[in-house]
Parts: C-alpha cells; structure tokens; sequence
C-alpha cells in the first residue's frame, strides 16, 4: 500500500489521461474508485501536486485540462 490517498494511483493516470477523452473515460470506467470520496480526494492531490509542476514550467500540455478538473472537483 501506498502512502497517497486511496485512488491515488488511478486519479493519476486519469491526470495524465485527460487530453484524450476516450483514454480518459476508460480509465474511469476501468477504476471505479475515481468516483468514491476517497478518489475525489485522490484526484484533488494529483490536480494540485501537477499544477505546482506546471508552475515549474513542466506538464504545459495539461495545464488546461488539470485546471478544469480541478474546478470540477471544487464544485462538487
């Protein structure tokens, strides 16, 4: 066991997976955690920790995509 938030993992390949819609929505489907509290929260921590790399200059491509999910998730 990791030491991140339950669907830690899953919430980061869904990070990554983000500019390709169809890629995305089977990793939702492929781990159901994504839609628990507990995958909330994980996808929350993976939002915030790959914008701080954004802020670095690394990751530019997501940076739209992570922003808007990351407002979804605040919405919630």
């Amino acid at each position: 066991m990791g030491h991140g938030p339950g669907g830690f993992d899953a919430a980061t390949l869904y990070a990554y997976s983000l500019l390709q819609r169809d890629t995305a929505a089977r990793v939702r489907v492929a781990f159901p955690v994504l839609g628990s509290s507990a995958g909330l929260a994980a996808e929350a921590t993976v939002c915030a920790q790959l914008l701080q790399t954004v802020a670095r200059g690394d990751n530019l491509v997501l940076e739209g995509s992570l922003r808007n999910r990351a407002e979804e998730l605040r919405r919630r």
